[in-house]
């Protein structure tokens, strides 16, 4: 007990009433009541919910260091920033089918598209010249605007050779997130649409957190999960 308690960070809480215990302490409680037998394969759920950043970047730490003494450490959230600076190997589950068994990079490039950040302070010119080599363009909600199908050393050797003036210039890689929404989008089994003001306030229109009625079916859970060997 007193290794565990250690390793949770607990120690100096040993003799107290866990009712008492923060959120915090007490997933770091249940964690240590996990780790007596010594496990050689753990199951996190959701194990960042409600914490706070000390938290978050504690159990993120500790998931990483049971995994590297050879401990096989499952993590199954909905929470993709975390995932995306946690996880090793996913496994992406909608409507009880695996989507996708893959890691994280492979997953990534496979689900999304990165592209190139370019600003100029000769904007026009550049999206004419971009244009102009039928390399796609969507403007950028930070300014300049993103270039697909060209890579920034490509889209360098390019501006300097007509003079053009770069201020930014950067690779940017498609984040986990919209990875996993392109991969899972026809496994939601219910799609928010959107808000309805005049039905908002409507007196017979249905309070947002209602129950569905009996017998309608709720919804699937589309989740990514975490494996580390």
């Amino acid at each position: 007990m007193d290794e565990v308690l250690e390793t949770v960070g607990l120690r100096d809480a040993a003799r107290k009433a866990p009712k008492g215990f923060s959120l915090g302490m007490g997933q770091r409680l249940g964690i240590a009541a996990a780790l007596l037998g010594d496990p050689g394969i753990l199951l996190f759920d959701e194990p960042v919910n409600g914490l706070d950043p000390d938290g978050i970047l504690w159990i993120r730490t500790l998931m990483r260091q049971l995994a590297a003494e050879g401990r096989a450490v499952f993590v199954s959230s909905h929470l993709m920033s975390e995932m995306a600076l946690t996880a090793d190997h996913l496994v992406v589950i909608g409507r009880g089918r695996i989507l996708a068994d893959t890691g994280m990079n492979e997953f990534i490039d496979a689900n999304a598209a990165g592209h190139v950040h370019v600003v100029s302070p000769e904007q026009d010119r550049l999206n004419r010249l971009l244009a102009g080599r039928r390399l796609r363009l969507r403007p950028d909600p930070e300014g300049g605007v993103r270039v697909y199908g060209a890579t920034a050393e490509q889209i360098g050797e390019l501006t300097a050779a007509e003079g053009l003036r770069l201020h930014q210039l950067a690779t940017v890689r498609p984040s986990l997130e919209e990875a996993f929404m392109r991969l899972t989008g026809d496994s939601v089994e219910y799609h928010a649409g959107p808000a309805n003001p005049a039905s908002a306030q409507h007196p017979n229109a249905q309070h947002p957190s209602a129950q569905p009625p009996d017998g309608a079916r709720r919804p699937n859970d589309t989740r990514v999960s975490e494996v580390r060997t």
